[in-house]
């Protein structure tokens, strides 16, 4: 399996920590093509020589060849929302996490869509509790 992982990488970061650790889940069903941890996804591209045109190329061919799209929302970012929405057109199957902390509501254009399965989640166990459920359940379906 493909695994498309996206989060905000621009704006409001997840915890570093928290995205090697449902990385490392996700690494047990496939192969994640977002790669974090120590690689280069968490530095800005500009550092690395890459255009945004060369970002959106390379992410995009990601995104097509993904068989599912596990996005972390807690931060609002409008990458992610884009990449989501491409994923919704491209009838990937989608995971939304965000943290209910009791701090930022989730959009409604996600929270309401019926085509994006949405958990709220206040650990990282947690999280990775349901990427397990929502890759397993996907893996299921798959001939």
């Amino acid at each position: 399996m493909k695994i498309y992982f996206a989060f905000s990488i621009r704006g409001a970061k997840a915890s570093r920590k928290n995205l090697e650790f449902v990385t490392d889940v996700m690494r047990r069903y496939g192969e994640v093509l977002t790669e974090v941890g120590a690689n280069e996804l968490l530095v800005d591209a500009s550092r690395r020589g890459l255009s945004d045109e060369d970002v959106y190329k390379r992410d995009l061919l990601w995104l097509r060849e993904a068989d599912v799209l596990v996005a972390e929302v807690s931060a609002p970012s409008l990458g992610v929302g884009y990449e989501v929405a491409k994923a919704e057109h491209l009838r990937i199957p989608i995971l939304c996490l965000h943290q209910g902390d009791g701090g930022r509501r989730l959009s409604a254009m996600i929270a309401g869509n019926p085509n994006i399965t949405v958990m709220r989640y206040r650990t990282k166990e947690e999280a990775a509790s349901y990427i397990e459920k929502f890759l397993f359940s996907v893996s299921k379906k798959k001939p």
